[in-house]
């Protein structure tokens, strides 16, 4: 039912799909994640990346989705030595859809990501705003839905080759990190952009893979831009088509319009 005023309409609507997702590594539980069903095997690799699993996509053998009686699983077959490596550290967590560190029982496993030796890339800010200006026709779920965050890759020049949506902001980028992983994208080769504000988890996600310059539609929080600076990854967030806020690695954003520094 639909109220506009004092008109009432009755119709149908699509929306976002959320179900609990058991991730398993060898038989041996290791994560329940509320996820939007879709780009599953994408997720295994991106999360199995992230939570320090793996170190590339060589060490996943392989996955296998399948149904239980309140969602679904996935299975994540790791070659023999990081298997090992995963027994010794098992731990158990649960992930709501907006959390993305839940299950940590130290303060200190919090900051994993490690600053990168390599040379950052530039970005120029016609290739972001080339990139802003493609996300919204590509966001196919959240078009129907309105209820699912984005991340995108973009190239060089911003055009967006790479796009994953869930309902969880850290889900959706999870799944595009191993989309890439699965593609054998460079992670110098371009930038990441994420509907969501620009929050810790993220900036640790991102910066795992590899990447050096994330773009964030919203703000980000203390911590993010703490993080940021300390892994030398250039933030540019509350990012608009016409103007955005660069909250680190200024340096690095070639402009030839103004843009606000922090």
């Amino acid at each position: 039912m639909t109220l506009k005023g004092e008109l009432v309409s009755q119709g149908e609507r699509a929306v976002a799909v959320e179900v609990p997702v058991q991730v398993g590594y060898a038989d041996v539980s290791f994560a329940v994640m509320m996820l939007t069903p879709a780009d599953l095997e994408d997720f295994a690799y991106g999360f199995s990346l992230t939570e320090g699993m793996i170190d590339t996509a060589a060490d996943i053998r392989n996955v296998t989705l399948g149904q239980a009686a309140e969602g679904l699983t996935c299975r994540i077959d790791l070659v023999g030595q990081k298997l090992h490596q995963h027994l010794a550290r098992q731990r158990a967590m649960t992930g709501r859809t907006g959390c993305g560190v839940c299950g940590i029982d130290d303060l200190d496993a919090l900051k994993r990501a490690a600053a990168s030796g390599a040379t950052a890339p530039t970005v120029e800010i016609a290739a972001i705003e080339r990139a802003l200006s493609a996300l919204d026709d590509r966001q196919v779920l959240n078009a129907a839905t309105r209820a699912v965050h984005a991340a995108a890759w973009a190239d060089a020049s911003g055009a967006i080759l790479h796009i994953r949506e869930d309902v969880g902001r850290h889900n959706a980028l999870d799944k595009l990190i191993g989309a890439l992983l699965r593609a054998g994208v460079a992670p110098l080769s371009g930038f990441i952009v994420i509907t969501s504000r620009c929050s810790f988890e993220m900036v640790e996600k991102a910066v795992t893979f590899g990447a050096r310059t994330l773009v964030a539609i919203s703000a980000p929080t203390s911590l993010a831009i703490e993080r940021a600076r300390a892994l030398d990854l250039a933030m540019i967030a509350i990012a608009r088509r016409d103007t955005v806020t660069i909250f680190n690695g200024a340096e690095r954003v070639l402009t030839s319009t103004p843009a606000l520094q922090v």
